[in-house]
């Protein structure tokens, strides 16, 4: 049996109507993942499959919180997951994507594990961009980021307040504008 057996659905064996299967996923499940964007949280999902005899319909929700590094000071932060998603499902010869959310699965099997779905799910949820609230990083860090950026200096400041982070708000924004220019 393997380690992500436990998140395979048996739809073949369903009967028609609604099966609910709920999972908690912590980081444990992160870590049989081995997923490079999340490896540690507690997130409770809720599987909810409606059999319709010839057509599964999957309802994904998700909730909980994951941890990743902050963008600007590296120390992990905690990012809440609230998400909701739908996937159909049929029976065909092989598996394969008919389309962003129906997927074929051979018949002769009978079966889908959903492990990786939710991890996706769940990757997706997380903005592209993960930082501190203002004044929660690493102060040491952005003191120590501070001496690297280019422009003028300020010999007597040791410490950083809230308006050095909204200058590394206002780089970052600068940085994501030069970006898209590129992109043009």
């Amino acid at each position: 049996m393997g380690k992500l057996d436990t998140y395979k659905l048996p739809l073949k064996s369903l009967g028609i109507g609604t099966h609910v299967y709920e999972f908690q996923l912590d980081t444990h499940w992160f870590e049989l993942m081995d997923g490079p964007d999340v490896q540690k949280g507690k997130v409770k999902a809720i599987v909810q499959v409606i059999n319709t005899g010839h057509l599964y319909d999957l309802r994904f929700e998700l909730t909980g919180g994951v941890e990743v590094p902050c963008d600007r000071c590296l120390d992990d932060m905690t990012i809440e997951v609230d998400q909701k998603s739908q996937l159909f499902v049929k029976f065909g010869p092989e598996f394969y994507e008919e389309s962003e959310d129906m997927i074929v699965v051979p018949e002769r099997e009978g079966e889908l594990n959903v492990a990786w779905f939710l991890y996706e799910l769940i990757v997706f949820s997380i903005p592209m961009k993960h930082v501190h609230a203002p004044g929660k990083c690493n102060k040491a860090m952005l003191t120590k980021l501070k001496k690297h950026l280019a422009g003028p200096k300020d010999e007597e400041e040791t410490d950083l307040d809230l308006q050095d982070e909204e200058e590394f708000e206002a780089m970052d924004d600068n940085d994501q504008a030069a970006g898209s220019a590129w992109e043009d």
